[in-house]
């Protein structure tokens, strides 16, 4: 049995609208309105999903319960497992003590903790998005943020600002793959779009990163180092986005961006040191037997002794770069795991494999996963999404070794033997990032399921085409139809699978560049990845802040609806203004 999808269910596109927008209502109304747990209300919006899509869009109820089980499969092993093992990382580096060296490390490049945010959530947290992507780099990022002495709340909420301008080229140009793969246009010319854009975002968002930590006047004080960051990344991202290739991108810009942010800093420091106001408290009382302060959160009496623990403490250079092992092996290790080559090598020898005759009478090339029952190619899209039907994939290959998280989990079983720990309490250690994380897993879950369904219902499509009735706009508006893709599947890979299609086709239909079109597609998605329900749980779980998913959501919101006008702003000078800069037929140096 096959099922098309209908986009006007109720023969009124802006009622048919609002049906298909009312899980994601449920979800972020009870997440942020009623602040409600995020495992309860990621349930609640997964049963407003399905009853949705069966009831209204007469979604076959097989193939919605199908979509769901399709998605939370697909989540586990594919975001759910990288925070659980980036987790479990910094909790070995907690349990051994090295965290603590880690903090006074980077504390000698700079004790500046507006600096010391630009360096983590911005730099290493675009290196590992690189090698990564999928919500690795929130959960990495923001542990380590956590051990340096961050406010658990700052470190959850300013990773998800920060972790925006690479994410179009994560996870070894996945994003762009994808993007070229779905609308059949040149992969080159798509990349170096990208790179004509988000560039300029990446100079503002450094800048706009410190500044929703601090005041205006204490963000003007690290103004040069914030250039230093900004340029140094966008310039990089632009030269490789545009000249070389699109798998290097975000791992070449923050490394770059990485070295010469330190470089800089030998050279030039802030007139004021800038440290949380409990800081600055404790240093006032230096030598009493005890601190008094007023931090209530679940984290605040274990912050406090991290703030006060190792004092005046200096490492030698061998105890510092013990101390930073596990996280150099996870960046191999995510690094390796991201190459094609040895992914492909891995999977041909690990992942399980099915014989699958294509109409041809051939074998489906490549490892061949499970055909998802009563859902693989059942499902089709239809115009004007696409210009002719076509079926919707569902396949779940369980690359079990090659999964990012797996690469995650390894680099933490070596980094913990290493340290001296033994299997036994590596396990224990494993069993306890579990526990905590459990309510997390569920909410993650959940929430993929939830985008899964309306994917396969087509209700992300209904949304989507709602920004296509913008006419001349259409190229701001084509920004938030990306944010939109991301902020329901959390994924700038999935974004540009559901809406390359449509950008193209209305971007044809409106005398519009395609590539123009579909680049922003992507660059317009990066800036809704802060607010993605996964995401946010992401950065909860991994700053131990579950129970925060609201406040969060409310603080990261409006950013990123500033962020992606900017995105939407750039997109409209492109179309009409600077058309002669749209790329057309370039080729990368090889």
């Amino acid at each position: 049995m096959t099922w098309n999808q209908v986009y006007d269910p109720l023969g009124h596109w802006w009622l048919s609208t609002l049906v298909a927008a009312l899980p994601v209502v449920v979800l972020l109304g009870l997440l942020a309105g009623f602040k409600v747990r995020a495992h309860l209300c990621a349930v609640a919006g997964a049963a407003t999903a399905i009853l949705c899509a069966v009831l209204v869009f007469h979604m076959p109820a097989q193939m919605a319960f199908s979509s769901f089980l399709y998605g939370s499969a697909y989540g586990l092993l594919k975001i759910v497992w990288i925070v659980i093992a980036a987790v479990f990382l910094y909790d070995i580096s907690v349990e051994t003590g090295q965290f603590e060296i880690m903090k006074q490390s980077v504390a000698a490049i700079t004790p500046d903790r507006r600096l010391q945010l630009l360096l983590v959530a911005f730099c290493f947290g675009a290196f590992i998005e690189g090698c990564a992507g999928f919500g690795a780099p929130v959960a990495i990022a923001g542990a380590f943020m956590i051990g340096l002495g961050f406010k658990p709340f700052h470190a959850a909420a300013l990773n998800l600002i920060a972790n925006t301008a690479p994410v179009a080229w994560g996870a070894i140009g996945t994003p762009v793959h994808a993007l070229a793969s779905v609308t059949a246009l040149n992969e080159s010319d798509l990349s170096a779009m990208i790179g004509r854009i988000l560039p300029i975002t990446a100079v503002i968002v450094p800048f706009w990163l410190v500044r929703a930590m601090v005041s205006w006047s204490e963000t003007w004080e690290v103004f040069p180092a914030i250039l230093v960051v900004g340029i140094s990344f966008a310039g990089t991202q632009w030269f490789w986005a545009n000249h070389m290739d699109s798998n290097l991108v975000d791992i070449a810009a923050g490394v770059v961006s990485l070295i010469a942010t330190m470089i800089f800093l030998r050279f030039w420091k802030p007139k004021h040191i800038w440290r949380f106001p409990e800081e600055r408290e404790a240093d006032a009382t230096k030598g009493a037997a005890a601190v008094q302060t007023s931090v209530t959160d679940t984290l605040g009496d274990e912050w406090q002794i991290r703030q006060r623990s190792l004092a005046g403490t200096r490492y030698s250079a061998g105890q510092i770069a013990k101390a930073w092992l596990p996280f150099a092996i996870l960046s191999l290790f995510v690094l390796a795991w991201g190459l094609p080559s040895i992914k492909l090598a891995m999977n041909k020898a690990t992942t399980p494999a099915f014989a699958v005759k294509l109409p041809d009478g051939k074998n489906r090339p490549g490892p061949a996963g499970w055909d998802w029952p009563a859902l693989h190619n059942k499902v089709y899209r239809t115009a004007p999404v696409v210009a002719k039907p076509a079926p919707e994939a569902a396949r779940f290959d369980f690359n079990w070794l090659t999964a990012t998280g797996t690469a995650c989990f390894l680099a933490a079983l070596v980094g913990g033997l290493i340290l001296g720990l033994g299997p036994g309490k590596i396990l224990k250690i494993f069993g306890g990032t579990l526990f905590r994380l459990r309510f997390a897993i569920v909410a993650m879950t959940c929430m993929l399921g939830l985008g899964y369904v309306t994917r396969y219902s087509g209700m992300d499509a209904v949304l989507g085409l709602a920004f296509t009735r913008t006419g001349w706009f259409f190229p701001f508006f084509g920004a938030f139809i990306g944010w939109l893709g991301v902020a329901l599947t959390g994924s700038d890979t999935s974004s540009n699978v559901l809406f390359g299609g449509l950008q193209k086709i209305t971007a044809q239909q409106l005398n519009l560049s395609p590539i123009l079109m579909c680049a922003t597609n992507s660059a317009g998605g990066v800036m809704g990845k802060m607010i993605d329900a996964q995401s946010i749980c992401i950065a909860t779980a991994a700053t131990n802040q579950v129970g925060q998913e609201g406040s969060i959501f409310r603080f990261v919101f409006w950013h990123s609806v500033a962020l992606a006008s900017i995105v939407g702003v750039i997109v409209m000078l492109y179309a009409y203004v600077f058309p002669q800069f749209i790329p057309s037929g370039l080729n990368f140096i090889h």
